[in-house]
């Protein structure tokens, strides 16, 4: 986690029924273009996850060849009302990847249990309407899965990709059905990566989503983004507005994150995430010479919860706050700069090294700095995330 600031934003589900506005907390701290061919590259009806030359963009091209993988989904809450969003395609037996909150209840039903939705409708961009059932979800990273019989409908699969190759300026394409306007196109370029964001289904911020300038609005949810090659590499999941429609930002859950919850889905039926334990803020190279902490960048460890994996392996929390520049600034904790053999240079980096590398159960050597200058190595026997919201 990282030092909250209150901000007048909102982030936004892009699913129609499911996504209200609401005012959260930001956070502070460091953030985390292409060339192209001048020829053309046809879309193949699969392309390899294996990095790829660079595509030219066109959009005419890439539309025609992955449409028909796209859906609109139709959920019934039952009590609390009804969910329009979007999916695709990932497989020849019917798995369909959407968002978490296009299939359950969560963002009408913040204090109660979350409820998958009673039924589940994926229509086709023929205009076909089949009945699905639920897999299951992942709330910590917004990701829904459902599956559909391939007896009852032809599939188009579409590939997926490699989030992680991902450049800012890259040309995207995300497809969905924005205020149910089915199989609809937008386009634009990456315009961040990297991103640590607020998740609207868990208390947990999402690690290395994927910032468009590609408008997406209420309905879009759960549609994929994909680059120029054809492949998804991300799930369109919300928007940061004022006004609670497009604006010029929009977030994707990374295709990399999305795999992990699907094949943990399939597999085992629930998701699960290690977890320390632990808030953190980014140091800075000014942060670093005004304190003398040691190194120019790594996340200074704030406050360390009790009964915690980071609590049982003596990891240490701030003592004081001191302001630089306007900012308050936690000091006499350690400053982590490696976990494993990663090297952490923000808050950012613990969240998805944590998150998206580690798993329960794994022991993992932190490398920090103590009282400044004194370097020593804690080890953290992970503990399990949990699962409140």
């Amino acid at each position: 986690m990282r030092l909250w600031a209150a901000v007048g934003v909102a982030l936004v589900a892009a699913a129609l029924g499911a996504g209200i506005a609401v005012v959260v907390a930001h956070e502070t701290g460091a953030d985390d273009a292409t060339t192209v061919t001048r020829e053309a590259v046809p879309l193949p009806s699969t392309v390899p996850t294996r990095s790829v030359p660079r595509a030219a963009f066109d959009p005419a091209a890439l539309y025609a060849g992955r449409a028909d993988g796209v859906v609109t989904i139709y959920a019934n809450l039952g009590a609390d009302g009804s969910s329009q969003g979007s999916g695709f395609v990932v497989d020849e037996d019917g798995l369909v990847l959407t968002n978490a909150h296009v299939i359950t209840n969560v963002s009408e039903s913040r204090s109660s249990a979350v409820r998958g939705a009673s039924a589940v409708y994926v229509e086709f961009s023929d205009g076909d309407r089949v009945r699905a059932d639920i897999v299951g979800w992942d709330l910590f990273s917004d990701v829904g899965v459902v599956r559909v019989s391939a007896s009852d409908h032809r599939l188009s699969p579409v590939p997926l990709g490699n989030s992680s190759t991902v450049r800012v300026g890259e040309p995207v394409a995300a497809i969905g059905s924005p205020f149910g306007q089915q199989t609809s196109l937008s386009v634009g370029v990456v315009s961040a990566t990297g991103r640590s964001i607020d998740s609207l289904t868990s208390g947990f911020a999402v690690a290395n989503a994927i910032q468009l300038d590609a408008p997406i609005n209420r309905g879009s949810s759960g549609g994929p983004l994909f680059d120029a090659a054809g492949r998804v590499i991300g799930i369109n999941a919300q928007i940061e507005s004022t006004s609670g429609t497009a604006e010029g930002v929009g977030f994707a859950i990374p295709i990399n994150v999305a795999q992990r919850s699907l094949d943990q889905l399939v597999r085992t039926g629930r998701v699960r995430y290690a977890y320390i334990g632990i808030r953190t803020q980014d140091v800075t190279p000014g942060i670093a010479r005004t304190f003398d902490l040691g190194a120019e960048r790594g996340a200074l460890v704030m406050r360390v919860d009790e009964g915690t994996p980071a609590a049982r392996a003596g990891l240490r929390g701030g003592t004081k706050t001191e302001i630089y520049n306007g900012l308050d600034i936690t000091l006499g904790g350690d400053l982590i700069v490696a976990i494993g053999k990663s090297p952490v240079t923000s808050t950012d980096d613990v969240s998805r090294i944590v998150s998206t590398q580690l798993l329960p159960g794994q022991t993992v050597t932190f490398t920090v700095l103590r009282g400044g200058t004194r370097r020593t190595t804690v080890d953290v026997t992970l503990g399990e995330r949990p699962s409140g919201r």
